[in-house]
Parts: structure tokens; C-alpha cells; sequence
């Protein structure tokens, strides 16, 4: 099989007695104490459909995927009290854009430097620090808005702050994955950590709408900051996680921007893990029509309500992609990861497509929630191929890169659409950008032939 030049490598964690260590050992699972537990059999009847939790089986992610659970809702709690404070403060949307792009820079820089970071120390530590930092400046965001300060500079300060301990956090967080769950079971992982942040895209914001009348924005904050309390024990009762090899891939410790630069050459050496980064970019700047929905909630679709149209078209994406990862029995255990990320990204542009050409607005929400599914499950084999088709010492640098593509995509997506959408019309924009995707994607997956045969 032609995997681009890339050898696949299963390594395990250093752990307690009482935590299960996974080891590739053909068919079997090695437990801490020494003793073997047999893989299980596949799963019969209505169990094959739904979400697989094996990872769970297996303490130290349980550990890590529990402070990601605690954390899914209280992040977007804050995710959206700051936007509301600032334009309580200003009164203006354009503030609220800069406020936005103060936390971009500083996620971007420090996401690729600390993809670096997670490659040459330990990533439990790693995590630790960094979510101390995303802890104190919640406590600090709560801390202003009780005192009433009502500055614009001091929120933007703190988002840049707590946006780049999120960027160094990231990288080590989303690396340590294949360290803590057998190779086969790296689908079934990231389905069970999307599936989490999807619902708590969705919880999240109705909660902080629920919440702000009743308790106020301070309360937001504080709640945030206690989950992290969670997050930091959950992180603490992990085995370390320090690097397999002394130098890594860069050989001598550097841990600068050159071992940044290292990460691009290394992604664009190996076909298989730059198609997957191209996949993704393609889907998110070509066939994300976000910037498109007010225009569309009030024009296409005012008919239903303002409103109601809009919320439907926010809500739909986040909902399709929990639907898939509650159902992702049906596509976790394949064993075709390029070509379910080919497929999965060909059904979003053609759902795309379809939501670009509806009039009616249910038939509009069906399309965004299909492309929802399609996310999920191109989220679940690009972040398997990052974990399993990487090295351990690059392992970091590659979720650093994913970190800034994720972030950095829609962003490009609501500049491209926005222009388009002004140029064409809504609805001629995005189910252009569909098409695009779809014919895009096509294109790559037959030029790269080892991508669409690529197994771990």
C-alpha cells in the first residue's frame, strides 16, 4: 500500500497500574496490571450504529475526554459573553469584528509554536500550564465585568491572552490522543470528542441566552472558570506524556520557529497528511456560507421569520454533525480513512449545493444539517490521519497546523462568501462554493491515488 512516504507509528503512555495502557499487540488490548484483555467482538444488531465508546474503556482518555466534556459548554459560555459585552459597551458590530480578529492573531501564532512546544516536552505539563492560564484569565474576565470597567481594551487584552493559551493548549491536548487509545480506536476517539464540542456549540449559547437575564454576564465568566477547575484535575490524573524520543524528527531540542518550519516541510513531504490539510481547506473557504446567513435569513427566507430563519440556519450545522457522531458506529470502524475524508467532503459540497438552491427553509436546514453529518465524519478520519499517519515527534506541529486551518478557514470563508454573496447573490454564492468543493475535491482525490487507498 502507497502511503505517501509516511510510516504510520502506534506508541503508548506511560501509566499507573490502575489506568489501561494500550498497546498495538495484534488483536489484543495490554492492561496496566499486566494482564490481556481480549478486543471485542463487533458489536451486533442496533449497537453497530451507534456512537462506538471503546476510548472510554481506557482511563487516561476517559480522563481527557471528561475534561473536554466539563469544558464544551462553559468555553461557549464565555465564547459568547464577550461579543455581548463589547457591543453592550459600544453599541457597535464593527467592534465586536476587531475584538474577534485580536483573538485570532495571537491563536494562530501561538497554536503553531505551541504544536512545537507539545513536540519537545511533556504534553501533560503542557496542559497543565496552559489551562491555568486559560483559567485565571476566565477569573479575570469575571473579575472586570463584576467591577463594571466597561473597557473595550481590557476585553480585547484578555481574549488575546486566554486565545493564545487556548493555541498552546490545543496542539498537545489533540496530540496526546494516540498516546492514550489503541491505533484502531482513533476513529471512534474523535468521534466521542467532536460529538462533545458540537453539543456544547449548541448548549452553550442557548444556555448563556437563558442565564443572562436571570443572572447576568459576570456569572457567565464564573461558571467558565469553575469548569476549568474540572478540566485542571482531569489533566493533573494523567500519565505523563513526555516525548518518545530525545530529540524528535528536528533531532537537537530547539523548540523556535525553525521547528515550526520543520512542520511544513514535513506536511508537504508526505502526500497523505497535505491532502488531508487541502481537503479541509477546500471545504471551509469554498462551502462555508456562515457570513451568508442574515442575508438570507432576511430576504430568502423572511417569509418564516427573521429570526427564527436564522437560528434554524446557526443551529443546523451543529446539530447534523451531533446526529452523526451519536451514529457513528456506521462509519467508525472503516478502514478507508482517505476515502471516507474524500466522500465526506464531496457530500458536504453537494449538501452545500443544495442548501445554496432551496427556497424553503425546512428544505434549507435538511441540507445544512446533511452537511453537518458529512463534517463530523470528515472531522473523524482527518483527525485519525493526523494521529496515525504522523510521527509521534511531529504529532504536535501537525495539531498546531489543524488549529490554525480550523480557526483560520471560516474566517476566510466569511471574506470570500461575503464579496461573492455581494457580487452574485446569496444563493448563487453558495451553491457555487458547493460545487466548487465537490469538483475540487474530485480533482485531488484523482490526482493523489495513494490518498483515496489510504489505510493506517
Amino acid at each position: 500500500m502507497d502511503v505517501g512516504g509516511i510510516e504510520p507509528a502506534v506508541e503508548t503512555a506511560r501509566s499507573s497500574d490502575d489506568d489501561i495502557e494500550p498497546t498495538a499487540a495484534g488483536d489484543d488490548v495490554i492492561l496496566g496490571a499486566g494482564d490481556v484483555a481480549p478486543a471485542p467482538p463487533p458489536r451486533p444488531g442496533w449497537r453497530r450504529w451507534v456512537m462506538d465508546t471503546r476510548p472510554l474503556r481506557h482511563r487516561p482518555f476517559r480522563r481527557l475526554w471528561s475534561s473536554t466534556t466539563v469544558t464544551a459548554i462553559g468555553s461557549q459560555l464565555t465564547a459568547v459573553a464577550v461579543p455581548k459585552q463589547i457591543y453592550d459597551i459600544t453599541g457597535s458590530s464593527a467592534w465586536v469584528g476587531y475584538a474577534s480578529f485580536a483573538g485570532l492573531l495571537p491563536l494562530v501564532v501561538f497554536a503553531l509554536w505551541g504544536g512545537v512546544v507539545a513536540d519537545r516536552m511533556d504534553r501533560r505539563t503542557l496542559m497543565l500550564v496552559t489551562n491555568v492560564g486559560i483559567a485565571v484569565t476566565s477569573v479575570l474576565f469575571w473579575a472586570q465585568s463584576f467591577a463594571g470597567l466597561d473597557s473595550v481594551a481590557v476585553l480585547m487584552v484578555l481574549l488575546a491572552a486566554q486565545q493564545g493559551f487556548f493555541g498552546m493548549n490545543s496542539p498537545a491536548r489533540s496530540a496526546s490522543v494516540a498516546r492514550l487509545v489503541p491505533a484502531d480506536e482513533l476513529p471512534a476517539a474523535g468521534a466521542l470528542q467532536s460529538t462533545v464540542a458540537q453539543t456544547g456549540m449548541i448548549l452553550g449559547p442557548l444556555l448563556a441566552g437563558a442565564l443572562i437575564p436571570v443572572l447576568g454576564l459576570p456569572a457567565l465568566y464564573l461558571i467558565d472558570a469553575v469548569a476549568l477547575c474540572a478540566t485542571l484535575w482531569a489533566v493533573w490524573r494523567l500519565p505523563a506524556l513526555p516525548p518518545l524520543t530525545e530529540g524528535g524528527a528536528g533531532g537537537a531540542r530547539r523548540g523556535g520557529w525553525r521547528d515550526v518550519a520543520d512542520g511544513f516541510r514535513y506536511i508537504a513531504a508526505n502526500r497523505i497528511l497535505l491532502m488531508s490539510f487541502l481537503a479541509d481547506i477546500i471545504a471551509m473557504v469554498f462551502g462555508m456560507p456562515r457570513a451568508l446567513f442574515p442575508q438570507l435569513a432576511s430576504h430568502t427566507y423572511a417569509p418564516w421569520g427573521e429570526g427564527f430563519a436564522l437560528g434554524l440556519l446557526f443551529a443546523a450545522i451543529p446539530l447534523g454533525a451531533v446526529a452523526g457522531g451519536l451514529l457513528s458506529g456506521t462509519f467508525s470502524r472503516a478502514r478507508r480513512h482517505g476515502l471516507m475524508v474524500i466522500a465526506a467532503v464531496v457530500a458536504w459540497g453537494v449538501a452545500i449545493t443544495g442548501f445554496g438552491l432551496s427556497l424553503n427553509l425546512w428544505w434549507a436546514v435538511a441540507f445544512l444539517a446533511l452537511a453537518g453529518v458529512a463534517d463530523m465524519v470528515s472531522m473523524v478520519f482527518r483527525g485519525t490521519i493526523l494521529q496515525a499517519a504522523a510521527t509521534d515527534d511531529m504529532r504536535g506541529r501537525m495539531q498546531g497546523v489543524f488549529t490554525v486551518v480550523v480557526a483560520g478557514g471560516p474566517r476566510v470563508a466569511d471574506l470570500l462568501h461575503g464579496t461573492a454573496g455581494s457580487l452574485l447573490g446569496a444563493r448563487a454564492a453558495v451553491a457555487a462554493g458547493g460545487l466548487l468543493v465537490a469538483v475540487s475535491t474530485l480533482g485531488l482525490a484523482l490526482a493523489v491515488p495513494a490518498f483515496r487507498r489510504y489505510t493506517p
